[in-house]
């Protein structure tokens, strides 16, 4: 039977989650679904749990791989170079797939074959249940959106970059070229997932959380390199989108995203040592200038059109003043705290989990 969805899972020393991981994804295959996990030289249990899961589940279509460890982005390749399914949906292996996700995507697929599905999904606190919440996209819900402007304003709106939240068919990833996820990059789904889009005609959103996407209580290791990959993932989509030659409504979209992402890396700098801090705040000054279709002067201007998808405009004047002031160089002191729930979101990403092991470049 043909597969129609491949479901992968990239998986670095995770023994205390991998068994969940794959129940919730088991208890689901169907016969036109695949498991593929790549294992990335866990050092730890990861491999042997797999393969008792595999044992486990004799019927299912259920495929290992391991590799040495050469970090997550070439796990995410290898399972792209060997997933058989007509689209894809990633999972990483300390996080769940809840119930119901994979039977509503079989129907999205048969009623609309889109070039992607968005999904909703949950940040989970297991240890503190009271904390998860559910986060909803805003792309429209019910119907097939063949607007690949609109596609892509709403995303950088969104600013949900997860490559897990977006269940891609198979040949939007062949437009890239290999490898399609940049190795040795710690934020690998943020510069690949608008490379994507920007090949996407068409959008289903499925408004059903697929993914408990796993928040970890020790979740403070910021880094040199965390800081630099941070400012420097959008910059590396932004020159495919310009070689798409993509509308100006979408550059000025991406423009008001990497403000975000700019802001982010320079809060974080301050969690550094005060040189090592001082010197990251100047690397990343260049990236996020140069990284921008318009200029700094302009992102005022921008954020107030009318035309602008917008989640939070308030947000949006606070954040560019920031930028304003870290780009003169002024030490705010809100640089020091956390402003938002959006930047608190964006600090929780990836850090300490599963890239902070991640072989160094």
């Amino acid at each position: 039977m043909k597969v129609s969805i491949s479901v992968v899972v990239p998986a670095y020393n995770v023994q205390r989650f991998i068994e969940q991981c794959l129940r919730s994804i088991l208890g689901q295959l169907g016969a036109a679904h695949e498991l593929i996990v790549i294992d990335d030289g866990s050092s730890d249990n990861t491999l042997a749990l797999v393969f008792k899961a595999q044992e486990a589940w004799p019927g299912a279509n259920f495929h290992v791989f391991s590799q040495p460890n050469e970090g997550i982005p070439s796990a995410r390749n290898h399972c792209l170079r060997v997933a058989q399914g007509d689209y894809i949906a990633f999972i990483d292996g300390d996080d769940v797939l809840l119930p119901g996700s994979l039977a509503a995507m079989d129907q999205a697929i048969a009623e609309h074959r889109p070039d992607v599905i968005a999904c909703d999904f949950r940040m989970w606190h297991p240890d503190e249940p009271a904390k998860s919440r559910s986060v909803r996209l805003g792309y429209p819900v019910g119907r097939l959106l063949r607007d690949p402007e609109a596609i892509l304003n709403t995303f950088f709106a969104d600013r949900q970059m997860y490559i897990w939240s977006n269940v891609f068919r198979r040949d939007v990833y062949a437009q890239l070229p290999a490898p399609v996820f940049p190795p040795e990059r710690l934020f690998e789904d943020v510069a690949t997932v608008p490379r994507l889009l920007g090949h996407c005609a068409s959008l289903l959103h499925l408004a059903h959380p697929v993914i408990d996407y796993r928040q970890h209580a020790a979740e403070n290791a910021v880094s040199e390199r965390w800081c630099l990959d941070f400012a420097a993932a959008l910059p590396l989509a932004r020159r495919h989108l310009q070689a798409r030659g993509v509308a100006d409504s979408v550059r000025r979209h991406f423009d008001i995203a990497a403000a975000y992402f700019f802001v982010g890396a320079v809060k974080n700098s301050y969690r550094l040592p005060r040189a090592d801090g001082k010197r990251v705040r100047t690397l990343i000054k260049p990236l996020f200038v140069g990284g921008l279709f318009g200029n700094c002067d302009t992102l005022v201007a921008t954020a107030g059109r009318a035309d602008m998808v917008s989640n939070d405009r308030t947000l949006d004047a606070v954040i560019i003043r920031q930028v304003e002031s870290a780009l003169a160089g002024g030490v705010v002191v809100n640089f020091k705290r956390t402003a938002s729930r959006k930047l608190k979101l964006w600090r929780r990403l990836r850090m300490a989990r599963r890239h902070t092991d991640a072989p160094g470049p």
